[in-house]
């Protein structure tokens, strides 16, 4: 049986943060595509002061460390989320 697709996001409080775990994720891990930078507006806020930055990772094989991960979002101080 092959693992499933996963997608990880690091979710980061400003956009320098976000470029920076991105350019990081790229140099420490084997990733298949650039890792992508989305901005996400918290529900029900307008003010930009209120939004998160996302960095997505596609897994296609399930073979990303989650802890590494974990801890490249904790430098920045963020978290990791799974789709």
């Amino acid at each position: 049986m092959y693992p499933a697709h996963r997608r990880h996001l690091l979710v980061l409080p400003d956009r320098d943060a976000a470029e920076e775990a991105a350019e990081l994720a790229g140099e420490r891990f084997d990733l298949d595509e650039d890792p992508q930078i989305v901005r996400e507006a918290l529900a029900g806020e307008d003010d930009a002061e209120d939004a998160q930055w996302l960095v997505v990772l596609e897994d296609p094989d399930g073979a990303l460390d989650t802890a590494a991960l974990r801890e490249l979002a904790e430098e920045y101080d963020g978290w990791v989320e799974r789709e």
